[in-house]
C-alpha cells in the first residue's frame, strides 16, 4: 500500500502521527510515512479517520 500526504490540505490535527507514530512521523523536521510497519487494514482505519483527508491510500497494482 501506498499513502500520501497533502500538505497544503493538511490541518494538524495529528490523528495520524497520534493513532500510528511508527508508521507517521515528523523526522529532522520532515513528514515521513512508512507503511511498512502496519498492517493495511491499521493503516486504512488511520486514514479514514483524518479530518482534513489530507492522507490518501493507494492500492499497489502488483
Amino acid at each position: 500500500m501506498c499513502v500520501t500526504w497533502d500538505q497544503d490540505k493538511c490541518c494538524h490535527a495529528g490523528v495520524c502521527v497520534g493513532s500510528l507514530p511508527e508508521v507517521f512521523k515528523i523526522e529532522d523536521g520532515r513528514f515521513v510515512i512508512d507503511a511498512e510497519k502496519a498492517s493495511e487494514e491499521t493503516i486504512k482505519n488511520t486514514v479514514d479517520r483524518c479530518s482534513s483527508g489530507c492522507c490518501n491510500r493507494l492500492a499497489n497494482n502488483n
